[in-house]
Protein backbone atom coordinates (compact mmCIF):
# COMPACT_ATOMS: atom_id res chain seq x y z
CA UNK A 1 0.00 0.00 0.00
CA UNK A 2 1.36 3.43 -0.92
CA UNK A 3 1.93 6.13 1.69
CA UNK A 4 -0.74 8.23 -0.03
CA UNK A 5 -3.34 5.48 0.38
CA UNK A 6 -2.29 4.44 3.86
CA UNK A 7 -2.71 7.91 5.33
CA UNK A 8 -5.25 9.24 2.80
CA UNK A 9 -2.84 11.92 1.61
CA UNK A 10 -3.00 14.06 -1.49
CA UNK A 11 -0.16 13.83 -4.01
CA UNK A 12 1.81 17.04 -4.46
CA UNK A 13 3.78 18.57 -7.31
CA UNK A 14 6.26 20.84 -5.58
CA UNK A 15 6.87 23.78 -7.93
CA UNK A 16 7.22 26.08 -4.94
CA UNK A 17 10.85 25.21 -4.21
CA UNK A 18 12.54 23.52 -1.27
CA UNK A 19 9.85 24.59 1.16
CA UNK A 20 9.32 23.27 4.69
CA UNK A 21 5.53 23.08 4.26
CA UNK A 22 5.98 20.50 1.49
CA UNK A 23 8.67 18.36 3.09
CA UNK A 24 11.55 20.48 1.74
CA UNK A 25 13.52 18.27 -0.70
CA UNK A 26 14.28 14.83 -2.04
CA UNK A 27 17.27 12.99 -0.56
CA UNK A 28 20.00 10.86 -2.11
CA UNK A 29 20.38 7.10 -1.61
CA UNK A 30 23.62 7.65 0.33
CA UNK A 31 21.64 9.63 2.90
CA UNK A 32 19.19 6.78 3.48
CA UNK A 33 22.09 4.36 3.89
CA UNK A 34 23.78 6.61 6.47
CA UNK A 35 20.49 7.01 8.36
CA UNK A 36 20.03 3.25 8.46
CA UNK A 37 23.57 2.80 9.77
CA UNK A 38 22.89 5.35 12.49
CA UNK A 39 19.60 3.77 13.41
CA UNK A 40 21.29 0.39 13.96
CA UNK A 41 24.16 1.74 16.10
CA UNK A 42 24.62 3.29 19.55
CA UNK A 43 26.77 6.28 20.49
CA UNK A 44 27.49 8.61 23.37
CA UNK A 45 25.41 11.36 21.83
CA UNK A 46 27.43 14.28 23.20
CA UNK A 47 30.56 12.63 21.77
CA UNK A 48 28.86 12.12 18.38
CA UNK A 49 27.67 15.74 18.24
CA UNK A 50 31.05 17.17 19.21
CA UNK A 51 33.18 15.00 16.93
CA UNK A 52 30.83 15.10 13.95
CA UNK A 53 30.76 18.87 14.39
CA UNK A 54 34.55 19.13 14.40
CA UNK A 55 34.67 16.92 11.30
CA UNK A 56 32.10 19.24 9.70
CA UNK A 57 34.33 22.20 10.52
CA UNK A 58 37.23 20.57 8.68
CA UNK A 59 35.02 19.83 5.67
CA UNK A 60 33.86 23.44 5.51
CA UNK A 61 37.23 25.01 6.36
CA UNK A 62 36.19 26.65 9.62
CA UNK A 63 36.88 26.01 13.30
CA UNK A 64 33.95 23.73 14.13
CA UNK A 65 30.26 23.03 13.66
CA UNK A 66 27.28 21.38 15.26
CA UNK A 67 24.18 19.60 13.98
CA UNK A 68 20.75 20.87 15.04
CA UNK A 69 17.20 19.70 14.44
CA UNK A 70 16.58 22.57 11.98
CA UNK A 71 17.91 25.95 10.88
CA UNK A 72 15.27 27.57 13.11
CA UNK A 73 16.65 25.66 16.09
CA UNK A 74 20.07 26.89 15.02
CA UNK A 75 18.90 30.50 15.40
CA UNK A 76 17.35 29.95 18.85
CA UNK A 77 20.32 27.97 20.15
CA UNK A 78 22.89 30.40 18.76
CA UNK A 79 21.10 33.31 20.46
CA UNK A 80 20.84 31.37 23.74
CA UNK A 81 24.52 30.40 23.55
CA UNK A 82 25.73 33.96 23.03
CA UNK A 83 23.53 35.25 25.85
CA UNK A 84 24.54 32.50 28.30
CA UNK A 85 28.24 32.36 27.33
CA UNK A 86 28.54 28.86 28.80
CA UNK A 87 27.09 29.81 32.20
CA UNK A 88 25.54 26.87 34.07
CA UNK A 89 22.87 28.96 35.79
CA UNK A 90 21.70 30.35 32.45
CA UNK A 91 21.58 26.83 31.06
CA UNK A 92 18.73 25.93 33.40
CA UNK A 93 17.23 29.42 33.63
CA UNK A 94 17.47 30.76 30.05
CA UNK A 95 15.11 33.68 30.65
CA UNK A 96 16.55 34.76 34.01
CA UNK A 97 16.46 38.43 34.99
CA UNK A 98 20.04 38.10 36.19
CA UNK A 99 21.21 38.52 32.61
CA UNK A 100 20.38 41.84 30.95
CA UNK A 101 22.71 41.53 27.94
CA UNK A 102 20.09 40.11 25.57
CA UNK A 103 19.65 42.59 22.73
CA UNK A 104 19.99 41.19 19.19
CA UNK A 105 20.31 43.80 16.45
CA UNK A 106 18.84 42.90 13.06
CA UNK A 107 18.13 45.08 10.00
CA UNK A 108 14.40 45.85 10.05
CA UNK A 109 14.02 44.50 6.50
CA UNK A 110 15.43 41.16 7.68
CA UNK A 111 12.80 40.55 10.35
CA UNK A 112 10.66 38.52 7.96
CA UNK A 113 8.18 35.67 8.07
CA UNK A 114 9.76 32.54 6.57
CA UNK A 115 7.06 30.22 7.96
CA UNK A 116 7.33 31.88 11.33
CA UNK A 117 8.81 35.23 12.26
CA UNK A 118 12.57 35.57 12.67
CA UNK A 119 11.82 37.40 15.92
CA UNK A 120 10.03 34.29 17.26
CA UNK A 121 13.29 32.35 17.12
CA UNK A 122 15.27 35.22 18.62
CA UNK A 123 12.83 35.46 21.52
CA UNK A 124 12.76 31.68 21.96
CA UNK A 125 16.52 31.86 22.46
CA UNK A 126 15.99 34.51 25.13
CA UNK A 127 16.93 37.46 22.94
CA UNK A 128 15.33 40.87 22.74
CA UNK A 129 14.79 42.02 19.15
CA UNK A 130 16.23 45.41 18.19
CA UNK A 131 15.36 46.45 14.64
CA UNK A 132 17.79 48.81 12.92
CA UNK A 133 16.95 51.17 10.09
CA UNK A 134 13.75 50.93 8.10
CA UNK A 135 11.91 48.24 6.14
CA UNK A 136 13.54 49.42 2.91
CA UNK A 137 16.88 50.73 4.19
CA UNK A 138 19.60 49.82 6.67
CA UNK A 139 23.14 51.17 6.74
CA UNK A 140 26.20 50.55 8.91
CA UNK A 141 25.48 53.77 10.78
CA UNK A 142 21.91 52.68 11.50
CA UNK A 143 23.17 49.39 12.96
CA UNK A 144 25.78 51.15 15.08
CA UNK A 145 23.19 53.58 16.44
CA UNK A 146 21.39 50.65 18.12
CA UNK A 147 24.43 49.18 19.91
CA UNK A 148 24.33 49.40 23.72
CA UNK A 149 26.01 47.68 26.66
CA UNK A 150 23.17 45.13 26.46
CA UNK A 151 23.86 44.09 22.86
CA UNK A 152 24.55 40.34 22.83
CA UNK A 153 24.71 39.67 19.08
CA UNK A 154 24.18 40.95 15.56
CA UNK A 155 21.99 38.92 13.20
CA UNK A 156 21.99 39.05 9.39
CA UNK A 157 19.50 37.05 7.31
CA UNK A 158 20.81 35.99 3.89
CA UNK A 159 17.60 35.07 2.09
CA UNK A 160 15.32 35.84 -0.81
CA UNK A 161 12.63 36.56 1.79
CA UNK A 162 14.39 39.71 2.99
CA UNK A 163 14.37 43.20 1.50
CA UNK A 164 17.26 43.32 -0.98
CA UNK A 165 17.59 47.01 -1.81
CA UNK A 166 19.47 49.58 0.29
CA UNK A 167 20.67 46.99 2.81
CA UNK A 168 24.19 46.80 4.18
CA UNK A 169 26.25 43.79 3.09
CA UNK A 170 27.57 40.94 5.20
CA UNK A 171 31.06 42.42 4.82
CA UNK A 172 29.80 45.68 6.33
CA UNK A 173 28.10 43.80 9.16
CA UNK A 174 31.40 41.99 9.82
CA UNK A 175 33.17 45.35 10.09
CA UNK A 176 30.72 46.41 12.80
CA UNK A 177 31.13 43.08 14.57
CA UNK A 178 34.90 43.45 14.67
CA UNK A 179 34.81 47.14 15.63
CA UNK A 180 32.57 46.57 18.66
CA UNK A 181 33.62 42.96 19.45
CA UNK A 182 30.04 41.74 19.14
CA UNK A 183 29.44 38.23 17.67
CA UNK A 184 27.77 38.13 14.26
CA UNK A 185 25.31 35.38 13.32
CA UNK A 186 24.44 34.88 9.65
CA UNK A 187 21.31 32.86 8.92
CA UNK A 188 21.94 31.38 5.47
CA UNK A 189 19.36 28.60 5.77
CA UNK A 190 18.60 27.99 2.08
CA UNK A 191 21.97 29.10 0.65
CA UNK A 192 24.29 26.76 -1.24
CA UNK A 193 27.52 28.60 -0.41
CA UNK A 194 28.96 26.81 2.62
CA UNK A 195 32.30 28.63 2.73
CA UNK A 196 32.06 32.36 1.98
CA UNK A 197 30.30 33.70 5.06
CA UNK A 198 32.70 32.24 7.64
CA UNK A 199 35.63 33.32 5.47
CA UNK A 200 34.17 36.83 5.39
CA UNK A 201 34.34 36.86 9.18
CA UNK A 202 30.90 35.81 10.45
CA UNK A 203 31.23 34.13 13.86
CA UNK A 204 28.34 31.68 13.39
CA UNK A 205 26.60 30.70 10.14
CA UNK A 206 23.36 28.70 10.13
CA UNK A 207 22.14 26.40 7.35
CA UNK A 208 19.20 24.10 6.74
CA UNK A 209 20.23 20.51 6.18
CA UNK A 210 17.12 19.71 4.18
CA UNK A 211 17.06 22.53 1.62
CA UNK A 212 20.04 23.12 -0.69
CA UNK A 213 21.93 20.21 0.91
CA UNK A 214 19.03 17.78 0.30
CA UNK A 215 19.55 15.99 3.60
CA UNK A 216 17.06 14.80 6.24
CA UNK A 217 15.17 17.15 8.57
CA UNK A 218 18.06 18.95 10.22
CA UNK A 219 20.16 22.08 10.38
CA UNK A 220 23.75 22.93 11.21
CA UNK A 221 25.79 25.82 12.55
CA UNK A 222 29.44 26.42 11.68
CA UNK A 223 31.97 28.94 12.90
CA UNK A 224 34.05 29.85 15.96
CA UNK A 225 34.75 26.81 18.14
CA UNK A 226 34.13 28.66 21.43
CA UNK A 227 30.65 29.66 20.33
CA UNK A 228 29.92 26.22 18.86
CA UNK A 229 30.75 24.62 22.22
CA UNK A 230 28.34 27.03 23.92
CA UNK A 231 25.63 25.92 21.45
CA UNK A 232 26.33 22.26 22.17
CA UNK A 233 26.10 22.97 25.90
CA UNK A 234 22.55 24.19 25.26
CA UNK A 235 21.56 20.57 24.56
CA UNK A 236 21.37 20.21 28.35
CA UNK A 237 19.00 23.16 28.52
CA UNK A 238 16.89 24.87 25.89
CA UNK A 239 18.15 22.50 23.21
CA UNK A 240 16.66 19.45 24.91
CA UNK A 241 13.35 20.20 23.20
CA UNK A 242 15.15 20.49 19.84
CA UNK A 243 17.33 17.39 19.97
CA UNK A 244 18.22 15.57 16.77
CA UNK A 245 18.53 11.79 16.46
CA UNK A 246 21.66 9.86 15.58
CA UNK A 247 20.17 8.70 12.27
CA UNK A 248 19.61 12.26 11.04
CA UNK A 249 23.05 13.40 12.25
CA UNK A 250 24.74 10.75 10.14
CA UNK A 251 22.29 11.25 7.27
CA UNK A 252 23.08 14.96 7.18
CA UNK A 253 26.83 14.34 7.25
CA UNK A 254 26.43 12.03 4.23
CA UNK A 255 24.32 14.66 2.46
CA UNK A 256 26.95 17.36 3.03
CA UNK A 257 29.72 15.10 1.73
CA UNK A 258 27.66 14.31 -1.37
CA UNK A 259 26.79 17.97 -1.87
CA UNK A 260 30.45 18.99 -1.70
CA UNK A 261 31.37 16.29 -4.20
CA UNK A 262 28.48 16.56 -6.65
CA UNK A 263 27.04 20.03 -6.10
CA UNK A 264 23.49 20.86 -7.11
CA UNK A 265 21.76 21.50 -10.41
CA UNK A 266 23.33 24.44 -12.23
CA UNK A 267 21.45 27.49 -13.42
CA UNK A 268 22.27 26.59 -17.01
CA UNK A 269 20.68 23.17 -16.55
CA UNK A 270 17.56 24.76 -15.07
CA UNK A 271 17.27 27.18 -17.99
CA UNK A 272 17.64 24.31 -20.46
CA UNK A 273 14.86 22.33 -18.74
CA UNK A 274 12.70 25.44 -18.47
CA UNK A 275 12.73 26.38 -22.17
CA UNK A 276 10.20 23.76 -23.43
CA UNK A 277 8.08 24.38 -20.32
CA UNK A 278 8.01 28.12 -21.07
CA UNK A 279 7.12 27.45 -24.72
CA UNK A 280 4.19 25.27 -23.67
CA UNK A 281 2.95 27.81 -21.13
CA UNK A 282 3.03 30.61 -23.71
CA UNK A 283 0.66 28.64 -25.92
CA UNK A 284 -2.08 29.03 -23.30
CA UNK A 285 -4.36 32.04 -23.72
CA UNK A 286 -4.17 34.40 -20.77
CA UNK A 287 -0.56 33.59 -19.87
CA UNK A 288 2.73 35.35 -20.54
CA UNK A 289 5.68 33.23 -19.34
CA UNK A 290 9.40 33.91 -19.12
CA UNK A 291 12.51 32.64 -17.34
CA UNK A 292 13.62 34.73 -14.33
CA UNK A 293 16.51 34.48 -11.90
CA UNK A 294 16.12 34.26 -8.13
CA UNK A 295 15.78 37.86 -6.81
CA UNK A 296 18.54 37.31 -4.24
CA UNK A 297 21.01 36.62 -7.06
CA UNK A 298 21.37 32.87 -6.50
CA UNK A 299 22.07 30.61 -9.47
CA UNK A 300 18.43 29.52 -9.52
CA UNK A 301 16.09 30.09 -12.46
CA UNK A 302 12.32 29.75 -12.51
CA UNK A 303 9.33 30.14 -14.80
CA UNK A 304 7.46 33.36 -14.10
CA UNK A 305 3.89 33.46 -15.36
CA UNK A 306 1.93 36.67 -15.68
CA UNK A 307 -1.80 36.01 -15.60
CA UNK A 308 -3.71 38.08 -18.17
CA UNK A 309 -7.06 36.31 -17.96
CA UNK A 310 -10.23 38.46 -18.02
CA UNK A 311 -12.05 36.52 -15.30
CA UNK A 312 -9.41 34.87 -13.10
CA UNK A 313 -6.70 36.37 -10.94
CA UNK A 314 -3.33 34.87 -10.10
CA UNK A 315 -4.46 34.44 -6.49
CA UNK A 316 -7.51 32.44 -7.60
CA UNK A 317 -5.39 30.24 -9.85
CA UNK A 318 -2.90 29.41 -7.08
CA UNK A 319 -5.79 28.14 -4.97
CA UNK A 320 -7.39 26.20 -7.83
CA UNK A 321 -4.08 24.49 -8.66
CA UNK A 322 -4.03 23.05 -5.14
CA UNK A 323 -7.42 21.36 -5.64
CA UNK A 324 -8.07 17.95 -7.20
CA UNK A 325 -6.24 14.63 -6.84
CA UNK A 326 -2.83 16.24 -7.30
CA UNK A 327 -2.07 19.53 -5.56
CA UNK A 328 0.25 21.83 -7.51
CA UNK A 329 2.09 24.33 -5.32
CA UNK A 330 3.59 27.45 -6.90
CA UNK A 331 5.66 30.33 -5.56
CA UNK A 332 2.95 32.90 -5.01
CA UNK A 333 4.85 35.78 -3.40
CA UNK A 334 3.88 38.03 -6.34
CA UNK A 335 0.38 36.65 -6.84
CA UNK A 336 -1.15 39.92 -5.66
CA UNK A 337 0.68 41.54 -8.60
CA UNK A 338 -0.69 38.99 -11.06
CA UNK A 339 2.44 36.81 -11.23
CA UNK A 340 3.19 33.20 -10.30
CA UNK A 341 6.53 31.40 -10.33
CA UNK A 342 7.29 27.73 -10.87
CA UNK A 343 10.50 26.39 -9.30
CA UNK A 344 11.44 23.23 -11.20
CA UNK A 345 14.34 21.98 -9.07
CA UNK A 346 12.16 19.22 -7.61
CA UNK A 347 9.88 18.85 -10.66
CA UNK A 348 10.14 16.19 -13.37
CA UNK A 349 9.26 16.63 -17.05
CA UNK A 350 6.10 14.58 -16.51
CA UNK A 351 5.08 16.89 -13.68
CA UNK A 352 5.77 19.98 -15.81
CA UNK A 353 3.43 18.56 -18.43
CA UNK A 354 0.78 18.05 -15.74
CA UNK A 355 1.16 21.72 -14.70
CA UNK A 356 0.66 22.85 -18.32
CA UNK A 357 -2.42 20.67 -18.73
CA UNK A 358 -3.97 21.88 -15.46
CA UNK A 359 -3.44 25.51 -16.41
CA UNK A 360 -5.01 24.88 -19.81
CA UNK A 361 -8.10 23.44 -18.14
CA UNK A 362 -8.33 26.23 -15.57
CA UNK A 363 -7.94 29.04 -18.06
CA UNK A 364 -10.05 27.68 -20.90
CA UNK A 365 -13.05 26.28 -18.98
CA UNK A 366 -16.28 28.17 -19.48
CA UNK A 367 -17.17 30.66 -16.76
Amino acid sequence: MSIYKKFNLKKVINASGKMTILGVSKVRKSVFEAQQSGGETFFEMSDLLEKSGDYLGKLLETESGTITSSASAGIALSIAALIGEGDDYHLYHPYTNRISKREVIIPKGHNVNYGTGVEVMIEQGGGKVVEAGFANECSQKQIEMEITDNTAALLYIKSHHTVQKSMLSIEEMVQISKKYQIPLIVDAAAEEDLFTYTKQGADLVIYSGAKAIEGPSSGFVIGKKKYIRWIQLQNKGLGRSMKIGKDNILGLMAAIESFLEEGSESGESMKERLMPFIDSLNQIDGILAEIVQDPAGRDIYRAQVKIQHPNKTALEITQELKQGNIAIYTRDYQANNGKLEFDIRQVSTTEMNEIVNRLKRLLTEED
